[in-house]
């Protein structure tokens, strides 16, 4: 039967509830990180290691970088072929997973990333709502802007205070900026806010793999965040 393909959620449902997770990657990609609880089992070892380090009576999940990483679902056919009989493929990878800032284990699990400064509280706003309504929130919130979104807070725009000011007779559609740039939360702190000093950008927005809002990062806050974890390890 065909091996089964898992999103990130049912990954996780399926260690909790006992599975065993394999990442097929060479071992010192695994080594910096993967996901919390899960083994090395590299492709080129399946045969002669499968059998000793997993349990047939478990349900096994395998996978390796991306999308575009074939690793995973060569691994999954060949357990299969070995007489695994609860075989899953985490086709998005270690890559969706860090993405969507998730927990993982490795030398640089501590490292800091957007996920880990990110704003949480973002003020939102919908397309259709009047800009002077948005701009009272903004206002009492102390928010120099408000990120746009949908029903499932995939995000669609950003609205800037000094820009809703200049238009408060608008809808935040007419004048919010459509598309804004945005990072996952595995993006290294470090090398974000440089691109950031260097474009002249005071916040980013942070996004899941699907588009949904995580939070803001701002770059003054995300300077001293890094400043503090350079003073620690010091």
């Amino acid at each position: 039967m065909p091996v089964r393909v898992l999103d990130r959620h049912e990954v996780r449902r399926l260690a909790e509830a006992g599975a065993q997770l394999v990442e097929v990657l060479p071992r010192e990609e695994y080594e910096d990180l993967h996901l919390p609880g899960a083994v090395h089992l590299w492709l080129r070892d399946l045969d002669h290691e499968a059998a000793e380090r997993l349990e047939r009576t478990r349900p096994v999940v395998v996978y390796c970088w991306d999308w575009m990483c074939d690793m995973s679902p060569r691994a999954a056919a060949r357990l299969e072929q070995l007489g695994f009989r609860q075989v899953y493929d985490y086709v998005p990878g270690k890559a969706d997973w860090l993405a969507a800032g998730w927990p993982a284990e490795g030398r640089s699990a501590a490292a800091p990333s957007a996920g880990d400064v990110a704003q949480r509280d973002v003020l939102t706003c919908r397309v259709g709502q009047p800009v002077d309504e948005v701009l009272v929130r903004m206002r009492d919130a102390g928010q120099a802007v408000c990120v746009v979104v949908n029903d499932e807070r995939v995000v669609t725009g950003l609205l800037r205070r000094r820009t809703a000011e200049a238009r408060a007779d608008a809808t935040v559609e007419e004048v919010m900026r459509p598309g804004p740039a945005t990072v996952r939360a595995h993006e290294p702190l470090g090398p974000l806010l440089e691109r950031m000093a260097k474009a002249r950008v005071r916040t980013v927005v942070v996004t899941d793999p699907e588009g949904r809002l995580l939070g803001l990062v701002d770059r003054t806050s995300g300077e001293h965040a890094l400043d503090a974890g350079h003073a620690v390890a010091a």
